[in-house]
């Protein structure tokens, strides 16, 4: 699954450096002086080999992230948060059934930091990729 997602998002950030390499090598072609030629030939080959670390790059994350228990530990710590959420939600107030005492001190802020990056992640990033184009 994971090598899934990560190959799809090497040929999505792999599309525009293939893209550029194909523009430069038509600049190469249409160039007319030996200086423009050496220019747009060493463009190309410079974003050659951009993809090529790019692709590796994905390869190592492959080879790291695609055994089962490499990635465990991010959704294990966010469970306990999610147990105890469920506790309170459902047994405590739903339900009636017992009373829970608030996270305070250092685990209080941990289950905020795990909340915002679970559920803030993907925005900050859909947010990061608008102001970064502009």
């Amino acid at each position: 699954m994971i090598a899934v997602i990560l190959s799809w998002l090497g040929n999505l950030l792999g599309g525009p450096f293939a893209k550029a390499a194909v523009d430069a090598y038509r600049a190469k072609l249409t160039s007319e002086n030996t200086s423009e030629k050496i220019a747009a030939d060493l463009a190309a080959r410079q974003f050659a080999v951009e993809q090529r670390e790019r692709e590796l790059a994905t390869q190592v994350v492959i080879a790291e992230q695609g055994r089962w228990y490499t990635a465990l530990p991010r959704p294990l710590f966010a469970f306990a948060f999610i147990i105890y959420v469920w506790k309170v939600v459902v047994w405590d107030k739903v339900l009636g059934l017992g009373v829970t005492d608030p996270l305070s001190g250092d685990v209080a802020r941990w289950a905020m930091i795990v909340l915002t990056a679970y559920f803030g992640g993907r925005s900050l990033e859909k947010v990061a990729r608008i102001v970064a184009r502009k």
